[in-house]
């Protein structure tokens, strides 16, 4: 109980859900891991060689995004590629400006010389699915606005190349990567081109427990608690985890030969909890002709490269982040 409110549900530390609907995202578990969560303020000045702003992109609803501009090529006349960034959390948590990400993507735009576009997303359960498929999507036709020259943004508009833009997403942001690519398949974004989808270990699952589910270790990063409790909040009302948000490569999805999609880096960790889904959604993908390429992460488990500890405190952890991000800066390099 608190404050006359009663405590209906706990995710792993991460959510709690009152009997009111109102929801506390506080971290409770170790008091060593909150740094990963603290958000970090943007900064129009470069810093360390990059600039960060946050930026209202539809004041109807609300919509915000978070822009990260190298120095490197800044007015060299050269255009960068555009990366969509869609933050995890099982719908339910995290936010663009955590710690986490804004460490993890100032070093991505260096080293992949890209803007980089991180989405605030509507969370779950107050916003379920597919609120943060429409804020993804939202995103998209505001950067075509910008290419039009209709929403003014002078980092983007003087230093971006419209026709290689990428999706990019973690976890459950690897769904939205997927979802997202799907609707603009549909969609005239013109002058936009969707160039690529790189989805990081994204939240593919089924209603039946697969085999690494129950026998892959769990991380903070990824519960099984997590997984099911997440979920049960942030899909459509009386829809299960085979629904084609959770479940693209099922029979309730669209058939994927239809689906009109670009370039695809599937990123993957081989101790993941949900790793039999995720390469059950790559063989579905090969079967149906898509262009799906596999970036494995050697004995990594979900999400390994947001844990700032991890990466300080062993060398395997840090050289595979190294690995991973290298294979995703190849990619947007080759499309």
């Amino acid at each position: 109980m608190t404050k006359g409110k009663t405590l209906i549900l706990d995710v792993s530390g991460w959510l709690r859900l009152f009997d009111d609907g109102s929801v506390d995202r506080t971290w409770t578990g170790p008091p060593e891991v909150k740094f990963v969560a603290e958000s970090v303020p943007p900064h129009d000045e470069f810093i360390d060689g990059v600039a960060v702003r946050d930026l209202v992109i539809d004041h109807n609803s609300g919509l915000r995004v978070r822009i990260y501009l190298p120095e490197v090529k800044c007015g060299g006349g050269k255009k960068l590629p555009v990366v969509v960034h869609f933050h995890g959390g099982g719908f339910c948590i995290s936010e663009a400006d955590w710690f986490m990400y804004y460490h993890t993507y100032t070093n991505f735009v260096k080293s992949a010389e890209a803007i980089c576009v991180s989405v605030y997303l509507r969370r779950a359960p107050e916003h379920r699915l597919p609120a943060a498929i429409d804020d993804g999507f939202s995103t998209l036709k505001w950067l075509q606005s910008v290419a039009l020259g209709n929403e003014i943004e002078p980092w983007i508009a003087e230093n971006a190349d419209f026709n290689r833009v990428f999706l990019i997403g973690d976890s459950s942001g690897g769904n939205l990567v997927h979802s997202v690519a799907a609707l603009a398949g549909e969609t005239d974004l013109t002058p936009l081109k969707l160039a690529g989808g790189i989805p990081i270990h994204p939240g593919f699952v089924r209603a039946k427990r697969s085999k690494s589910e129950i026998e892959n270790p769990q991380s903070p990063f990824l519960t099984l608690d997590m997984v099911d409790k997440f979920l049960s909040l942030a899909l459509p009302m009386g829809s299960s985890k085979d629904h084609p948000i959770t479940c693209p490569m099922g029979i309730d999805a669209p058939p994927l030969e239809k689906l009109n999609l670009p370039p695809f880096l599937l990123c993957i960790a081989e101790k993941d909890l949900i790793i039999d889904t995720e390469m059950e959604y790559y063989e579905a993908m090969k079967a149906a002709n898509k262009e799906v390429e596999i970036l494995m992460s050697k004995g990594m488990g979900h999400s390994f490269y947001l844990n700032k500890i991890a990466m300080k405190m062993d060398p395997e952890t840090a050289a595979e982040s190294d690995h991973l991000f290298a294979g995703i800066a190849r990619f947007i390099k080759e499309h």
